[in-house]
């Protein structure tokens, strides 16, 4: 999926938007999107609004052991999985309105390119060297585990499910020897240590270099911040970077065929690789550099918590060792979105599956919500009675209605056209235009911080202001007794939702489009850009339509059942 962005002013901020690559191994859940992908969307929707030379990148994890071990869990090539899922996450992401402007896979012979160069650099750099390490190895099927197929309890919170790599409870990066009983996942046996020979990123060299950097980094989230200030105190170890493995990108460098470049080496890389990938797909091959040469150039990383470690030290380590790059501006990683109190799994099937929600319900609906309860500072839970309480109160309610009941009585009661306003408007009136025009700074900011929670919360409330501005004028009265009483305060009403429309956009862009449409409007919203666009009177307006359904509570228990089934 590939599109070319916009080319704005040569004063516009170059922003590169990186969004978590997912490994391939089965379909996106509610959790997923919520925690990364779309508060990556709005951030990149809202930049362009902005004019900035914005390019959201990102691709599926093709070489992640989670693809390897569904590969063998159902009797299939590794390419067979990853191509299966990598084809699902490209059909979500355009029906939820998810805008890459390239979302491509690690099995690419660029992004292996891309790879080697990054090794090689590090290696002639001194700052990866080769030497001996103990792994797991499983007796039963004669074979090294790769991280991923090994569980045990992790040694630092006692979880007794975390992997060979990493614990989803405490969110520690592991080594697989460090684990408490392990077993392995292929034979459910105790592996036992030999010797191999790997290559290893010199990550001890970068420590201090890296909490002088992360200490400058006011404007991340504390969460963020603190836990990585927290792991380099605790000091860095050098680690592995190759493996034992046939499926990944080779090592550049003869002597290695039966090894295999670590994935988490190589997936963040895929930022830039992505990058360039873009670059040489519009023509225009030096055109990354503007994005990671540029130290003007904002970056910023979306994921979820347990993605930290490798996104604000590891990545940023390669970076520094291979020399003159960006490093990432923001890292506004998200923590979890549980689904009815339970953690999302797809192993356990215990999940909102996006396929399955798009097949029944529209995206904005969901967009709203999940944006609404985004976990920002900490855990939140989806529940269906959550999501139609919210549909209902909040963007039907208040927003929808809003827009339906202008549109309807300015319809009928104007001949279907935007009426005129008085010469000089009555105070009420040019309090409300006041409150969205000062809204666009108040929600620009929000959205800038990565707040986005704060910001669809201060744009809903401009929507509660505008309904207010209704009850208390009461058009749908003054229509007969004072038609140009009614006629300024539709006529206000219809600028106040132009208004709404654009800030509304990034969050919900199927809703706005229509909305705009029915304004009378020609242009795309993404055109009109982050600024409040006039509704001029004779503007003919088309019949009006809601923009959004009210659920019936019987959908929460039809749902609910859907869960784990």
């Amino acid at each position: 999926m590939t599109t070319s962005p916009e080319r704005p002013e040569k004063s516009a901020k170059y922003v590169l938007v990186a969004a978590a690559w997912p490994y391939a191994n089965g379909d996106l859940h509610v959790g997923q999107i919520a925690g990364c992908y779309l508060p990556a969307d709005i951030y990149a929707r809202y930049h362009r609004m902005k004019g900035n030379h914005t390019l959201m990148v990102s691709g599926s994890d093709s070489h992640g052991t989670p693809v390897t071990v569904r590969a063998e869990q159902e009797g299939v090539e590794p390419t067979d999985i990853f191509k299966k899922y990598h084809e699902s996450f490209l059909d979500t992401f355009q029906r939820f309105g998810i805008s890459f402007d390239l979302f491509t896979h690690t099995d690419t012979d660029n992004h292996s390119e891309v790879t080697h160069d990054i090794f090689l650099k590090l290696l002639e750099n001194d700052y990866l060297y080769e030497a001996e390490q103990t792994l797991l190895y499983d007796v039963t099927t004669k074979r090294f585990l790769p991280d991923r197929y090994v569980e045990g309890e992790c040694p630092h919170c006692n979880f007794d499910h975390a992997r060979g790599d990493q614990c989803d409870n405490c969110g520690r990066t592991l080594d697989a020897l460090e684990l408490i009983n392990p077993r392995s996942k292929l034979s459910n046996s105790e592996p036992e240590p030999r010797n191999t020979s790997h290559h290893f990123l010199r990550l001890s060299a970068f420590n201090e270099q890296l909490i002088e950097w992360i200490e400058s980094k006011d404007h991340w989230r504390p969460a963020v911040r603190n836990f990585t200030l927290g792991m380099l105190r605790e000091g860095l170890h050098d680690r592995a970077i190759t493996r034992d493995i046939e499926w990944g990108i080779d090592i550049p460098l003869s002597g290695y065929e039966s090894k295999r470049i670590y994935v988490w080496f190589e997936a963040v890389i895929g930022y830039l690789s992505a990058t360039i990938e873009w670059a040489k797909n519009n023509n225009n091959p030096d055109a990354w550099k503007q994005w990671w040469g540029n130290p003007d150039a904002l970056t910023t990383y979306f994921q979820g918590k347990d993605n930290i470690p490798f996104h604000a030290i590891i990545w940023p380590a390669m970076l520094m060792g291979y020399g003159n790059l960006n490093l990432p501006y923001n890292i506004p990683a998200n923590q979890y979105v549980t689904m009815s109190g339970s953690k999302a799994s797809t192993s356990g099937n215990w999940a909102v599956w996006m396929p399955d929600y798009l097949n029944r319900h529209e995206p904005d609906p969901l967009r709203y919500v999940l944006t609404a309860l985004m976990p920002e500072t900490s855990d939140s839970d989806f529940t269906w009675t959550e999501y139609v309480r919210r549909n209902n109160d909040e963007l039907v309610a208040r927003w929808g209605n809003l827009v339906h009941r202008v549109l309807t009585m300015t319809y009928r009661n104007f001949n279907g056209e935007v009426p005129s306003p008085p010469e000089q408007l009555s105070l009420e009136s040019l309090k409300i235009l006041d409150e969205i025009d000062s809204s666009y700074q108040v929600v620009g900011n929000y959205i800038e911080k990565v707040e986005l929670r704060n910001a669809l919360a201060a744009i809903m409330d401009v929507a509660q202001k505008a309904n207010q501005y209704l009850t208390e004028r009461e058009p749908w009265k003054k229509i007969k007794s004072e038609p140009e009483h009614a006629a300024e305060t539709l006529h206000t009403a219809l600028n106040v939702i132009s208004g709404l429309i654009s800030q509304f956009q990034p969050f919900l862009p199927f809703s706005c489009e229509k909305a705009w449409k029915l304004l009378g409007q020609t242009t795309n919203v993404q055109e009109i850009g982050w600024e409040y666009t006039p509704i001029l009177p004779g503007t003919i307006l088309p019949e009006p339509s809601p923009l959004f359904e009210k659920f019936d509570e019987s959908l929460i228990e039809q749902e609910e059942n859907l869960l784990g089934s």
